[in-house]
């Protein structure tokens, strides 16, 4: 007898085949003599949609709405079916005894091989493989300590109450606002809240009313120190800062007060997702997406990497007895960083919490060797920031003296910084190029007093807050619970794939659309308190202290009264993209869409199918004298390739096709004899030709 073991990838079906010992490769899967191996193609089966319930959906009507089916169906997907047909195959052979399922350990991966149960009717027992990194050890130590699979019925049924509710919400108030105001409008349970925190901010910086201030420092010679009171150095009434720049000019400085105190940074904790993403985009510039899809190449791939789709950034107390084998296979590319701790490495205690632990660790390194050749320079990016934040962890704490100095200037207040590097810790390996610059004191005694050479009033103007970039806005979806770390990027991605924000120089832009889309959706959608209240709901569920028939019981509720209040609305739309192009078939106006294939213009009117592209197509043929890409177009005489920068026109017969390497074997065989051999094409027609004659 035989174990069926599911994954969710192809490339992850390879690798636990060839660490378990499964060398048969077939159509779909993988056998050997204990194991099948066998894969999803991420998901095989889905939620049904609304015109699988009822053929009058495929129309989208106002009126039918909200769609709420009684019960929630799954089907097929119809391109990955023939990789299913092979799992259901699989499923009914007599030899397996049970399913192993080594789908990603997460909410979702529970998903994907939990629908693929129920729709192939799996009877048989089930285990759950929940390991946290891909190399061999990890797989087969997982496998010799295999989890019942009812442990994660919970996970489980959180997972169907997030996508159900989706589903519901999603769908519904999308159709409800894309047929009233005849517009492709998307909203959602989370993406609606994230466009509303973008919005805020532009309001913010819409309303911001700068003011100008004005600051006061003293120089002193080999310091300065600034004027200061109540904690506040600005000064917003130019006659007082005048008022003090004249009391306090050519005055003697007393030292009142010196204080000096020893003070300690901890290292900074290992990385969950959600900041490994905010550290890539400012360091990098990387996308929430981009970060995510190559942290998941260094996981799946090279193995380097720890599982990434964490919310966790503390590690477990079974773990610290691998620290020293973590280290000794990253040494040979961090000699300097590893070299100093590998005899003795000690993980700070705050690290080591398993309480903080819930489904996964944090992200570190894993035991792989490292070979820094094998990576792209992305992936060496992204794998640098992980491997010296776990490093860190290693090094004892930043150690400094703070020093603050309080002067008296004719009765005014004058305050000086500055610090004193003791021990660089941690720094050492993450700190600014290394070293952390000093800003020292002179040693003086309270009391003393010091000669000012000048004093300097400078004006400056408050500025606004700034717009989010992705780091920002990843930062407040967290703070306000928002989605998951597995989920945050493909919503951001979803927001600028909708047209409802856009990306310049790493800030994200709130669009006329999304501005729209705001005003038209119920004020409930749009808040981050509601979302969070059910995000918190299905942790629970996950956990086991929630209720999901209840949880589904209110999203049904909610999803009605979303859709009443968009069909009682008497808002107006106006599309952001309307041209003053019209339609040579039914005269309604064009409008102007972004596409991967470039710009088009399509019909306004939603009965019309009208559409062509607003900038000409390039070719692959270049000009002549700039030698950069050449517009196609169909003309009278035929299709035609213009450079209109150096008004070239050339027609399409004008360049000699060029013969395909299979054209040039067939017509080899058809015109060469076989003592012809290591002839070219042309001599072979030069000899047919004469042979002919």
């Amino acid at each position: 007898m035989k174990s069926l073991v599911l994954a969710e990838k192809p490339s992850v079906a390879r690798e636990i085949a060839r660490v378990l010992g499964c060398n048969d490769s077939k159509k779909g899967y993988i056998e050997g003599p204990k194991y099948v191996v066998t894969w999803a193609l991420g998901h095989l089966i889905e939620l049904k949609t609304p015109e699988d319930y009822d053929n009058r959906y495929k129309t989208w009507k106002l009126e039918d709405l909200p769609i709420i089916p009684k019960e929630m169906k799954l089907k097929v997907i119809g391109k990955t079916s023939p990789q299913f047909r092979t799992v259901s195959d699989l499923a009914k052979r007599k030899d397996i005894k049970e399913l192993i399922i080594a789908t990603d350990a997460g909410r979702e991966g529970e998903l994907v091989a939990r629908w693929i149960m129920e729709k192939v009717r799996w009877n048989k027992p089930f285990k759950r493989l929940w390991i946290s990194s891909q190399t061999d050890q990890a797989i087969r130590q997982g496998f010799q300590n295999l989890k019942p699979g009812k442990e994660f019925d919970r996970l489980y049924e959180s997972a169907v109450c997030r996508s159900e509710a989706d589903w519901l919400i999603g769908l519904n108030v999308t159709r409800a606002m894309t047929t009233k105001y005849e517009e492709p409008l998307s909203a959602g349970r989370v993406q609606t809240p994230t466009l509303a925190m973008i919005l805020q901010r532009d309001k913010e910086i819409e309303k911001f009313v700068p003011s100008e201030y004005w600051t006061l420092s003293a120089n002193l010679g080999k310091f300065g120190a600034m004027w200061e009171r109540n904690q506040e150095k600005r000064l917003f009434d130019k006659e007082e800062a005048e008022r003090i720049e004249k009391k306090v000019a050519n005055q003697q400085a007393k030292v009142v007060k010196v204080n000096r105190k020893i003070a300690k940074e901890a290292q900074p904790l290992p990385y969950d997702l959600n900041e490994l993403q905010r550290d890539a985009n400012k360091r990098y510039g990387f996308s929430a997406k981009k970060t995510l899809s190559v942290l998941q190449k260094l996981y799946e791939q090279h193995k380097l990497v720890t599982y990434p789709r964490t919310d966790s950034r503390y590690l477990t107390t079974d773990m610290v007895d691998t620290m020293k084998e973590r280290l000794q296979s990253i040494v040979g590319s961090y000699k300097e960083e590893v070299r100093p701790i590998l005899q003795n490495p000690t993980l700070p205690k705050r690290v080591v919490n398993n309480e903080k632990v819930s489904d996964h660790h944090a992200i570190i390194v894993t035991d792989q060797p490292l070979f820094l050749r094998d990576l792209s320079q992305d992936e060496r990016k992204l794998y640098d920031l992980i491997a010296k934040r776990f490093i860190a962890l290693f090094y004892p704490p930043y150690q400094y003296e703070a020093i603050r100095m309080e002067l008296d200037l004719n009765g005014e207040r004058f305050v000086a910084k500055g610090n004193r590097v003791m021990d660089l810790g941690f720094k050492k390996v993450i700190g600014k190029d290394g070293e952390e610059k000093e800003s020292t004191l002179p040693s003086v005694e309270e009391g003393q007093m010091l000669s000012v050479q000048d004093v300097q009033l400078k004006s400056a103007f408050t500025e606004p807050p700034q717009r989010y970039t992705e780091a920002d806005l990843l930062g407040k979806m967290e703070k306000h619970n928002l989605g998951t770390p597995a989920t945050r990027a493909d919503i951001i991605e979803k927001l600028l794939h909708g047209e409802s924000i856009e990306r310049q120089n790493n800030r994200l832009f709130p669009t006329k659309k999304g501005k729209q889309l705001i005003d038209l959706v119920a004020d409930e959608l749009t808040s981050p308190e509601l979302t969070a209240k059910w995000e918190r709901d299905l942790e629970a569920i996950a956990k086991g202290k929630g209720n999901a028939r209840e949880f589904l019981a209110n999203i049904r509720k909610q999803t009605e009264k979303l859709v009443s209040e968009v069909k009682m609305s008497s808002k107006e739309y106006r599309p952001h993209n309307l041209t003053g192009s019209k339609c040579p078939d039914c005269g309604e106006f064009l409008k102007e869409k972004k596409t991967k294939q470039g710009r088009m213009l399509i019909c306004s009117s939603r009965d019309c199918s009208y559409k062509r592209a607003k900038d000409p197509k390039l070719s692959n043929r270049r000009c002549p004298q700039c030698h950069k890409r050449m517009e196609i177009h169909n003309g009278k005489a035929g299709t035609y390739f213009q450079c209109r920068m150096c008004q070239v026109v050339e027609k399409a017969e004008d360049k000699k096709k060029k013969v395909t390497k299979r054209e040039e074997r067939q017509l080899m065989k058809k015109y060469s004899d076989d003592s012809a051999f290591g002839s070219s094409l042309g001599d072979a027609l030069k000899q047919a030709l004469q042979n002919k004659k």
